[in-house]
């Protein structure tokens, strides 16, 4: 735009146009910023499907069947190491030949899945249930220290996920985004068009839990949208028709995270905490997080890797929600083991391209937070969303003290929950610390992430 100017009458008038030629010049500076801007497909995202794929992952090629044939033989078949009931004890010897047949096994080059995004997703999810399915199927003893996973399996789980950028492990994505197929194949996703393709427990508890999660991912991918178009709009203080946006879209926001607190509280009635915590939850234990380390055959320094198994908070869609609302899980978290740094660890078992996004939303132009701070139009709306995450924080402590501390403290074998009521561990015993699928203690992790949420909130209109 070309200003016509005449000669200033007064200071205030020349500071009037100078200030017309900065906003000029910096909203000039701003398209050209957003229109160099990449898209949520860059970052293998899709607005309607959100972090799954938007179609199922397909099976690799024949030259891998050892891999899929495996998996699709055991997946539901294997009792725990540390199951001794009666038909564990009958399935005893079929898990012990299918360990040996995959110790027997090649070590396949992964060389012809090239740089295929789906490919190599597949492959790290085959590969990933095989070394949980393999671990977690050796009986245990207390003399057992280590567990050596056969290099058939691990070689290629670490050369995949190096070109992943995840760790080689069970992840979140393997368990649930990788996980899916459509019960109507000629319908798109949705949370009514979803099933899984293996368990390890085979129980409809397990089932139950991933429809869960699955369901609050695809209910978030509103708020993906949402983010998106405050990413493109980069609103400023003072532009009134972008800030009533914002503010009608923090309260779409409110109301998408509290349907998301809805859903994690429908497990409840579907997914028994008792078969959760003693046949379900043992699958995802990573190495020497619940029992025994890990050693990857054939792989130099594997010590060094990352390999604590799937939890809730590698779900790339309630991070992205942190970092649009501006929570700061660093703050009063102190020490390698504090709240922050479990953030932070948990995005490394994130595929690499969510990881990318992540970072992109934390480099928007304009925070939210800030522009609430100097907008008070958005401040009620601002807190409303903060305060919506918050009481979904509670209820996820709720759920975590219901489904692994309390379960904790009974016995695997009881048979139903309110027998295991009548043998939980006498008061005045020392009791270990209940940690949650991920290897973390459970419930103070979650507790400073509600703290760090509340923080969050700004302070009312003087």
């Amino acid at each position: 735009m070309v200003l016509l100017l005449s000669p200033p009458h007064a200071v205030g008038t020349l500071l009037d146009v100078v200030l017309s030629l900065y906003n000029s010049y910096f909203h000039s500076a701003q398209r050209l910023s957003l229109a160099d801007r990449r898209s949520p497909s860059d970052f293998d995202i899709d607005l309607q499907t959100g972090f799954f794929p938007t179609t199922p992952l397909s099976r690799l090629p024949s030259s891998f069947d050892l891999w899929e044939d495996g998996l699709a033989s055991a997946a539901g078949r294997l009792p725990l190491g540390n199951d001794s009931s009666e038909e564990a004890l009958a399935r005893r010897e079929f898990s012990r030949n299918w360990r040996d047949d995959v110790k027997s096994w090649p070590v396949i080059s992964i060389q012809e899945l090239g740089s295929d995004l789906r490919l190599l997703q597949q492959a790290h999810y085959v590969l990933s249930w095989l070394v949980h399915l393999y671990v977690h199927s050796v009986p245990l003893d207390p003399t057992l220290e280590v567990i050596v996973v056969p290099q058939s399996i691990a070689v290629p789980l670490v050369e995949v996920s190096k070109i992943l950028q995840i760790a080689p492990v069970l992840t979140f994505a393997d368990t649930v985004l990788w996980n899916y197929e459509l019960i109507n194949p000629a319908e798109p996703l949705s949370v009514n068009n979803i099933r899984f393709r293996h368990h390890f427990s085979g129980t409809e508890d397990e089932d139950a839990f991933y429809l869960s999660s699955a369901r609050a991912e695809l209910v978030g991918v509103e708020m993906l949208r949402i983010f998106d178009e405050y990413g493109r709009l980069s609103p400023n203080a003072g532009d009134y028709t972008a800030v009533g946006k914002v503010s009608r879209d923090l309260i779409r926001l409110s109301g998408i995270v509290d349907d998301i607190n809805e859903v994690i509280k429908s497990v409840r009635p579907t997914c028994d905490p008792h078969v959760f915590y003693w046949q379900v939850r043992p699958w995802y234990s990573g190495s020497g997080s619940d029992g025994p380390r890990w050693k990857y055959e054939g792989v130099p320094k594997d010590e060094k890797l990352l390999r604590s198994g799937p939890s809730a908070g590698q779900s790339s869609v309630m991070h992205a929600l942190d970092i649009f609302l501006g929570v700061d899980h660093k703050k009063g978290s102190t020490g390698k083991d504090g709240h922050g740094s479990f953030m932070e660890r948990m995005r490394l078992y994130m595929p690499g391209k969510h990881r990318e996004y992540l970072i992109s939303l934390s480099c928007l132009s304009r925070s939210l937070r800030e522009l609430a701070k100097e907008e008070s139009i958005l401040r009620e709306s601002y807190n409303s969303a903060v305060a919506a995450l918050q009481k979904l924080r509670t209820e996820h402590i709720k759920i975590a003290c219901r489904y692994t501390v309390s379960m904790a403290h009974t016995q695997p074998n009881s048979g139903c929950p309110v027998l295991s009521a009548w043998n939980q561990t006498p008061e005045g015993e020392k009791r270990k610390k209940t940690l949650g699928t991920g290897g973390n203690e459970v419930v103070t992790l979650l507790k400073h992430g509600r703290d760090a949420t509340q923080r969050t909130a700004l302070p009312g209109r003087n």
